[in-house]
């Protein structure tokens, strides 16, 4: 089975149920097509900028879109790129894509106009579909490197060097192409998220895709009457492949554009959200919100929530624990993944194993885990090494780069360049990113186990722990800290606060600055060792 299989059978099932809904509760957009144009639902007073689609329109969607691409064509192979902010057309032509037996090319909607270039050449990409707010980037490459590609777009006042999606489909059946896929058909490519330097384009086939949606409905126990919040990109491999659970499940999603505390809260409450995939900031800042009484619970329905995830990131202890008290009767569950591995859930701490929190968890349905030293050998319990994963949702490749994938992939084990150690009961903890690791004295210094030290601190919303030069031990650990809203901290408590580190642990430098983290909450150490490396740290020292 595919995962277009299981659209078109949720569209046979439940024809006019609705698949999902999304909100732009702050402000209209007229880049989008009207929600008439879905001739649904007329737009709530709560959320004016309301729409919402149900399983035989997205699917009637999707076929149009494919329809239109193999009338101009597009054919089995191909690649198409889809350049977008979330709305709720993005999944139909995503499908749309997929029932061609083209792959699917989800750019990152940060990239500059060179990063949409290098993207499009490095997947091959023979179309690219894009919305108003990239009409720029695509003009700026539009006459001469992306020459050649069919440019599609999306909303209102088409460019002139683009060709209208709405009277590109206006004519097109809207049914089934009837294209046969297989699950060892290529499905897509993902890419890299960019925080260790240039993108790498990630194929996958339609085997890992329909591995992550069986994954995420069995991991979290998505049923019917389930309402699935999703809030991050769907660019990004963990937004798509958490809501695949609802997609297997026949159940209701709902594409929030918000994300501040009451946003959230608001949208739960009044879509009665069952389920919450969260980033790490917006937990933190939901949090934060309610210590200070900005936001108060007993203004939203919230009885019918029953789970908060987290992924995309290491999870501090503390957050859970006070996340925990305001919402006690919450399942919890810890995601890790890569967009290498589909997406979150090769490693996830399972909503029976709350007692574990800190862990990243045991291997996922259908995956296998090993920790290795340097020369590819499992470390004995309890010693730090390099996590490996394998199982079906493991990347073919990464696409046109074979000596990168000579790298991560051997006997069909993903090294995942994360430090990782096994406890005894099996439960795996995430150490630190193989790349980050700071090498003091000789001494190995994980800045993971720093930064979940300070968040403890009861000023500090956000830190990050990088190494920086140092002419006496090659490198020293330096703690770059983001205080609360309305708080001041002073450089001498954040030391005190670390006198219960080991000596050799203790940040030698305080920074005080806001975290730069890209879209997937992650924090860009890269970025921050840019601002923060050897020039700037002479300039710093000296007062300049």
């Amino acid at each position: 089975m595919v995962v277009t299989e299981l659209l078109e059978r949720n569209a046979a099932l439940y024809p006019d149920e609705v698949a999902l809904v999304e909100l732009n509760p702050d402000e209209p957009d007229s880049r989008r097509l009207s929600w008439k144009e879905f001739s649904l639902i007329e737009p709530t007073r709560y959320a004016p900028y309301r729409r919402e689609i149900t399983w035989s329109i997205f699917d009637e969607k999707a076929n149009r879109f494919a329809n239109m691409l193999l009338s101009r064509g597009i054919k089995k192979g191909d690649k198409v790129a889809i350049l977008m902010y979330n709305c709720l057309e993005w999944l139909p032509i995503y499908f749309g894509v997929l029932k061609t037996g083209a792959v699917a090319v989800p750019f990152n909607f940060r990239y500059d106009a060179g990063e949409i270039l290098y993207c499009a050449e490095l997947a091959d990409t023979v179309c690219l579909i894009f919305d108003s707010a990239f009409i720029g980037r695509i003009e700026r490459n539009a006459e001469r490197p992306m020459k050649g590609r069919m440019l599609i777009y999306f909303g209102d006042g088409c460019p002139p060097f683009a060709e209208s999606y709405r009277e590109l489909v206006e004519d097109c059946s809207s049914r089934s192409p009837g294209i046969k896929l297989t699950e060892q058909d290529d499905a897509a490519i993902y890419f890299s998220s960019g925080t260790t330097g240039f993108p790498k384009a990630i194929l996958h086939k339609h085997l890992s895709l329909i591995q992550a949606a069986e994954m995420e409905q069995k991991h979290h126990a998505t049923g019917r009457d389930d309402v699935f919040l999703c809030i991050p990109p769907l660019y990004h491999t963990g937004a798509k492949f958490h809501w695949m659970g609802s997609l297997i499940a026949g159940s209701r999603a709902v594409l929030l554009k918000g994300t501040s505390p009451d946003t959230i809260l608001r949208a739960v409450s009044e879509e009665r959200c069952t389920i919450v995939w969260l980033l790490v900031p917006w937990a933190q800042d939901i949090l934060d919100a309610l210590d200070r009484g900005d936001v108060k619970l007993e203004d939203y329905h919230l009885d019918q929530w029953r789970l908060m995830h987290i992924g995309a990131q290491p999870v501090p202890p503390s957050l859970v624990r006070r996340w925990k008290a305001y919402f006690p009767h919450h399942q919890y569950d810890t995601n890790y993944g890569l967009s290498e591995s589909t997406g979150p859930g090769c490693v996830h701490l399972g909503m029976e194993n709350e007692r574990k929190v800190g862990a990243i968890g045991v291997p996922g349905y259908r995956w296998s885990c090993r920790i290795v030293d340097e020369a590819g050998q499992p470390v004995p319990q309890g010693s730090v090494g390099e996590l490996c994963v394998k199982g079906p949702g493991v990347m073919t490749c990464y696409y046109n780069n074979p000596e990168a994938t000579a790298e991560v992939l051997k006997d069909g084990w993903l090294f995942t360049g994360d430090m990782a150690m096994q406890d005894e009961e099996g439960f795996i903890y995430l150490v630190d990113r193989k790349k980050d690791v700071i090498v003091s004295g000789g001494e190995n210094i994980y800045p993971v186990q720093i930064e979940d030290f300070l968040r403890n601190f009861n000023k500090v919303k956000d830190v990050a722990v990088i190494g920086l030069p140092d002419p006496r031990t090659g490198e020293k650990p330096a703690a770059v800290v983001e205080i609360k809203e309305g708080m001041t901290c002073t450089e001498k408590e954040i030391n005190d606060f670390c006198m219960d580190l080991p000596r050799y642990k203790r940040p030698r430098e305080i920074i005080f600055m806001q975290i730069p983290r890209n879209a997937t909450g992650k924090i860009e150490k890269p970025k921050l060792r840019k601002l923060l490396g050897a020039e700037n740290l002479v300039a710093r020292e000296n007062g300049i």
